[in-house]
């Protein structure tokens, strides 16, 4: 058990490198760092970055409460994405504290379910913090990051996605749309960055300029738009020419690889 002069945090870790990036800064910071993995989501080398692990399956939003306590938890973060399938997902069950608030929401899209849990935490004394509170540095600068800079082509492409890309964000669909001269190859839904990316650039075939963006009300407590060595690898694949997002709203995993990735594959990176 941490002392009482021990910074405790909790950490919903979901897939991906967000959670070890949190892990990092919250380590560096001084924090012992409780964490819930989800099961067939969260890596287990996740384990070795953290004070407590402990997995659990979707639909476990009891036993999840019972952890946090447990450990002397009051402030908690989300980092990382949980496979929305498992909303469609037959094998998946609900305990009673889940299956309440699943039955209470007006809709199932991402923030309506994130912010029921959150509100659930918060009566259970935690309080659901801004992802992004440990990390500003790692927040996207503005400018062009790559060696390259965008065409006037994709500067046009750029402008005409990210007025999509909001009206997108304000209905909660997704963060990504998928533009090439102005004519919308993919939107993404409940796939996910990286797969949206995989189907536009192959709808396109070449040269796609891929928009990330927060949405209009973004929460930070959940879903931050993040992007990392793996979104311009995706983007290589289909031959995707350039990637705008915003600046001082979008998490850069491993700054210095995504770079020199996109540098390599001739894709342009800028943050506006």
């Amino acid at each position: 058990m941490a002392s009482p002069n021990t910074k405790i945090i909790g950490l919903i870790a979901g897939n991906g490198q967000f959670p070890f990036l949190f892990a990092r800064a919250a380590r560096d910071q001084g924090y012992s760092i409780v964490a819930a993995g989800v099961v067939g989501d969260t890596s287990p080398l996740l384990y070795f970055s953290v004070d407590k692990f402990q997995y659990f399956k979707v639909g476990e939003l009891k036993r999840l409460f019972g952890y946090f306590r447990t450990h002397a938890v009051n402030q908690v973060i989300m980092a990382g994405q949980v496979d929305q399938d498992n909303l469609f997902n037959p094998a998946v069950r609900l305990d009673e504290e889940f299956q309440a608030l699943s039955d209470a929401l007006r809709d199932r899209k991402a923030d309506t379910i994130f912010a029921a849990v959150a509100d659930r935490l918060g009566k259970e004394g935690m309080t659901l913090m801004d992802s992004t509170f440990l990390l500003k540095k790692y927040l996207a600068p503005r400018g062009t990051l790559t060696k390259r800079g965008p065409t006037e082509g994709e500067l046009k492409d750029i402008e005409f996605g990210l007025t999509i890309a909001k009206l997108v964000g304000g209905i909660d669909i997704g963060q990504t749309v998928v533009v090439k001269e102005k004519a919308i190859v993919a939107i993404e839904a409940m796939e996910g960055t990286d797969q949206a990316i995989d189907r536009g650039g192959r709808i396109a075939r070449q040269g796609a300029v891929i928009i990330k963006t927060s949405k209009p009300a973004q929460d930070n407590r959940f879903d931050v738009p993040v992007i990392g060595p793996k979104t311009i690898q995706t983007m290589a694949k289909v031959k995707a020419a350039c990637l705008a997002i915003e600046a001082g709203k979008t998490l850069i995993i491993d700054r210095e690889k995504t770079v020199s990735l996109a540098n390599q594959a001739g894709i342009c990176l800028l943050a506006a």
